[in-house]
C-alpha cells in the first residue's frame, strides 16, 4: 500500500507551533530528511472532540505515509493527548505494522524526573490538553510522586500567530495565566510549556515566573528522545533519508503559512498545498 523505499521524518502539527519541535529536533539531528504537514486550515485543534482530533489527525498520518515516511512525529501536543494511542492500535497494525507514529508528552514527561526537586510540577496548555489529563496520567506512569496542577492558556497561540508574542497585551494574559496556576499551587518549581506555540512566548513568561521556576519547552527534550530511539531502532533508522532537507506541506493558502512559518522559523520557505480530506 505504501511505499518500502526510505523516506523522511514525518513531523505533523494542527498549526504552526510543531515548526517550534521541527526547529529543535533539526538542530540536533540536521542530517536527516524531514516532511512538515500543518493542518491549518482546520486549526486550533485544542478545543475539538476526541473524535475529530483522531479523524483528523489519521488524514495527516496517512498523508505522511504516502508520501514515504516511515516515522511519524505528532509535534502536537492536543494530537498526542487525543488521537496517539487510537494511532498506534487502531491503524498502525492494521494497515502498516512496521511504521511507527510517536507523540511529545512522554519525552517531556520523561525529562521531568531530573528538573524538579520540590515535586510539584505545572502545565500550560491549551484547552484540549488539560482536559484530556494527559500529562498527570503520563506523569503518574513515570513519577508517581510528582503532583501535576494544570491550567488552560486559550487566548496564547493565538497571541502567537497574530505576532503579538512581545505586545503588552501578551504579556497580561500570560501573566493572568501564570498567577492563576501557582495560586492552584505554589510549591510548582517546574512548569511544562503543554503546546508548541509557547516557546515564542518564553520573554513574557520568563519575566512573570516567580524566581526558581524552570520552564520546560518541548523542542530539546522531543530531540533528545528522538536521537535516542534511532539509535535504538536501527530497522527505523534505516528507513529515514539522510540528506539534510525539509519540505513544507499545508493545508492552508501557501502564501499565509509563508508568513507565519517567518514567525515561527525566522526564514523563508517553500510550501506545498495539500487537502487530508476525501
Amino acid at each position: 500500500m505504501f511505499s518500502q523505499q526510505p523516506g523522511s521524518i514525518g513531523i505533523f502539527d494542527s498549526g504552526y507551533g510543531g515548526l517550534t519541535i521541527l526547529h529543535g529536533i533539526r538542530q540536533l539531528l540536521p542530517q536527516y530528511d524531514y516532511i512538515y504537514l500543518g493542518d491549518n486550515a482546520r486549526a486550533p485543534y485544542g478545543s475539538r472532540s476526541f473524535e475529530v482530533v483522531y479523524q483528523f489527525t489519521r488524514q495527516a498520518v496517512l498523508k505522511l505515509f504516502e508520501r514515504g515516511c516511515h516515522l511519524v512525529i505528532l509535534g502536537c501536543n492536543t494530537a498526542s493527548a487525543k488521537a496517539l494511542r487510537s494511532i498506534q492500535e487502531r491503524i498502525l497494525p492494521e494497515i502498516a505494522p512496521e511504521r511507527r507514529v510517536l507523540g511529545i508528552i512522554r519525552p517531556t514527561v520523561e525529562a521531568l524526573g531530573n528538573i524538579t526537586k520540590t515535586r510539584h510540577v505545572g502545565v500550560l496548555a491549551t484547552e484540549g490538553t488539560i482536559k484530556s489529563d494527559s500529562y498527570s496520567l503520563e506523569v503518574a506512569k513515570f513519577y508517581p510522586d510528582i503532583k501535576v496542577s494544570g491550567v488552560a492558556c486559550p487566548l496564547w497561540a493565538a497571541i502567537v500567530e497574530a505576532n503579538e508574542a512581545d505586545s503588552p497585551g501578551a504579556d497580561y494574559f500570560v501573566k493572568r495565566r501564570i498567577d492563576q496556576l501557582m495560586l492552584k499551587d505554589s510549591l510548582i518549581d517546574t512548569i511544562i510549556l503543554g503546546c508548541t506555540h509557547y516557546p515564542l512566548l518564553m520573554n513574557s513568561i520568563v519575566r512573570n515566573v516567580p524566581d526558581g521556576v524552570r520552564i520546560v519547552p518541548q523542542g530539546q527534550y522531543v530531540a533528545d528522545s528522538l536521537k535516542d530511539y534511532l539509535q535504538r531502532h536501527t530497522e527505523i533508522d534505516s528507513m529515514c533519508t539522510k540528506r539534510g532537507k525539509c519540505q513544507y506541506l499545508t493545508t492552508e493558502s501557501e502564501e499565509r503559512f509563508r508568513e507565519s512559518a517567518r514567525i515561527f522559523l525566522h526564514e523563508d520557505v517553500d510550501v506545498t498545498h495539500v487537502n487530508l480530506e476525501g
